[in-house]
């Protein structure tokens, strides 16, 4: 029996093929058969091989403008199912997570997202994830993936794409404003190379002071000439 609603999954992706297929393949392990629509991956202009890897494990490939909260809203255009459900290219899901938002759906949940982990036992990083179970705006992330209705990110206009960086969390807290936001239990495995490759303290120590920035009252364009500066270089 074709379940009541379907999900899309939208997954922005930029030079990702030594994740993508990964990604790709633990998402058909992990999800049920018939509740997912389509997995979109979004690409912004990648120069290896994720366009083709992404086909050869089952996605759809749309071509966007780089920038996340583009690509992502471009795959929301895109996509069919009735719950939108965005998921960076190096989040590992977990064990029926499609039935899990669902479910969140059918309790009357619009938007939501897992907890999360890192892929390490750094306990400095361990700490931070363990925050992800608190519901409150300031502890979310687009590591942390984000379930919502298509009919909710049309009212909300989606991301905000004058936003390079925190367009996950700018439009998160649109979306607190607007209707209960759920936290799922179980956690998806987020990559922490990021942290690994520019260093845990320097990482986090900057994530947070783009998050007082914005507090403050810092523009998107602010936030991401900061990123760049202490983060990309």
């Amino acid at each position: 029996m074709k379940p009541s609603k379907t999900i899309s999954i939208v997954i922005p992706v930029l030079n990702e093929e030594g994740f993508i297929g990964n990604i790709l393949d633990h998402l058909a392990k992990t999800g049920n058969s018939g509740l997912i629509q389509e997995v979109i991956c979004v690409d912004g202009g990648s120069q290896d091989k994720t366009v083709p890897v992404s086909e050869a494990h089952g996605a759809k490939v749309v071509f966007s403008d780089r920038g996340r909260a583009k690509q992502m809203n471009l795959g929301a255009k895109k996509a069919q199912g009735d719950i939108l459900y965005f998921l960076h290219a190096d989040t590992f899901t977990p064990k029926d997570f499609d039935q899990k938002i669902l479910n969140a759906v059918a309790e009357g949940y619009d938007s939501g997202c897992f907890r999360m982990k890192f892929d390490t036992k750094n306990p400095f990083l361990r700490f931070f994830a363990y925050m992800s179970r608190i519901n409150h705006r300031l502890c979310r992330g687009g590591d942390q993936s984000l379930f919502v209705k298509k009919e909710l990110f049309q009212k909300t206009k989606g991301f905000n794409e004058a936003y390079y960086i925190y367009e996950d969390t700018e439009f998160i807290t649109r979306l607190y404003k607007k209707t209960a936001f759920k936290i799922l239990p179980d956690a998806v495995i987020t990559s922490a190379r990021k942290y690994r490759e520019k260093g845990w303290v320097k990482v986090q120590f900057h994530f947070g002071m783009i998050h007082l920035k914005n507090y403050l009252g810092a523009n998107p364009d602010e936030l991401y000439q900061y990123y760049k500066k202490h983060i990309l270089a």
